[in-house]
């Protein structure tokens, strides 16, 4: 038997990214998702189910496919639009149940794969230059994004000293850049504009969303348990972001900067959550080399992400268009996979020419 896998946040960038990767590998016999909404990607053997924010039905889903794989992407990375309840639902609660279901007594579940964030440092003046994965935040929990996070690392610890037969395996990831994903930082410079807090210029560090994919996918395959950090080489300093991507930036007073920006996020215009203003005066820098150890190897490093995303958002500046966007249809996608009317081909060379 291949491996069977059961993916949380199957709706979200990471999880569907994370199952297609899956798709394309040969030792994964099933693939199962798990999202409150319906997947945002196509898929062409993932199975999805529907659940809450909770995943209060995770428990008896583990149970009913015998899955021996958990990957873990559902974790809120970003407080814009997420209340406080929300975050604790969804990061806390949710990670308690499916913890809960990995450790019931006769699990299926042999491996646990967490995607966090290097958010869980925070970032002040007294910061060392480059966190690694034992060091201890210098400060105390800042915003409840930062507490949120805290709270599910103690669980995954917990949890990895009550079960130390199983894999665990935990990656934070610095900020991310890519040619798709949706965060503050990309948002901003797609707008063409990053707010700056006046008398600081931080060293900022990026891992490009791509490197993201294959390293869920490395520890994954491989099975490494352990706390790991993600973030390409170096750091780059924010004006230099600026420069690189074309982007006009937005001086804002070093005292209270989110409540002069205000008016701008009410309507829209800029993206700047709570966990963003250390950022913007202090910057972070993670330490990698745990996971290159390990033989894992990045194609990107900072700069490189930067530089990767200012080409995509000026072609897609130049094409004036967006793709189209993807809807998932049960009907559909079960007629395309279950029907004898379809045909299907054992390889391209297979297909007739057009």
């Amino acid at each position: 038997m291949g491996r069977r896998i059961l993916i949380t946040g199957i709706d979200t960038f990471w999880g569907g990214r994370m199952a297609q990767a899956l798709e394309s590998d040969p030792d994964v016999e099933m693939i199962l998702g798990l999202g409150t909404h319906a997947p945002k990607v196509p898929f062409e053997r993932t199975e999805f189910v529907r659940a809450d924010s909770k995943y209060s039905i995770l428990s008896r889903l583990v149970q009913a496919t015998e899955v021996d794989t958990i990957v873990h992407t559902f974790l809120q990375t970003n407080s814009l639009g997420v209340s406080a309840q929300q975050l604790h639902e969804i990061n806390v609660i949710g990670t308690l149940n499916l913890l809960a279901a990995a450790s019931r007594e006769r699990s299926s579940v042999r491996q646990v794969v967490v995607k966090s964030s290097t958010h869980i440092y925070g970032a002040s003046a007294t910061d060392p230059n480059w966190f690694a994965e034992d060091a201890k935040r210098t400060t105390p929990q800042a915003t409840r994004l930062e507490r949120s996070l805290l709270e599910v690392e103690d669980l995954v610890y917990d949890f990895m000293q009550d079960r130390p037969d199983l894999i665990v395996t935990m990656l934070r990831c610095a900020n991310v850049l890519g040619t798709d994903i949706v965060t503050p930082i990309a948002t901003n410079l797609r707008r063409g504009m990053l707010p700056v807090v006046a008398g600081f210029d931080p060293l900022i560090q990026f891992v490009e969303e791509d490197d993201v994919v294959r390293a869920l996918e490395y520890v994954t395959h491989h099975q490494i348990p352990g706390v790991f950090n993600l973030a390409g080489a170096g750091k780059v300093p924010w004006s230099e972001i600026a420069s690189i991507c074309g982007v006009r930036m937005l001086p804002l007073p070093p005292l209270r900067p989110r409540t002069f920006a205000w008016p701008l996020v009410k309507t829209g215009r800029l993206a700047f959550p709570p966990e963003m203003e250390g950022i913007l005066r202090f910057g972070r820098g993670v330490d990698t080399r745990r996971l290159i150890q390990h033989g894992f190897t990045y194609r990107y490093s900072s700069a490189g992400a930067v530089e990767s995303f200012s080409r995509a958002n000026n072609l897609r500046r130049a094409l004036g268009r967006q793709d189209p966007e993807y809807r998932y249809d049960q009907d559909l996608e079960q007629f395309f996979r279950h029907s004898p009317a379809v045909q299907r081909f054992e390889d391209d060379s297979d297909q007739p020419s057009n």
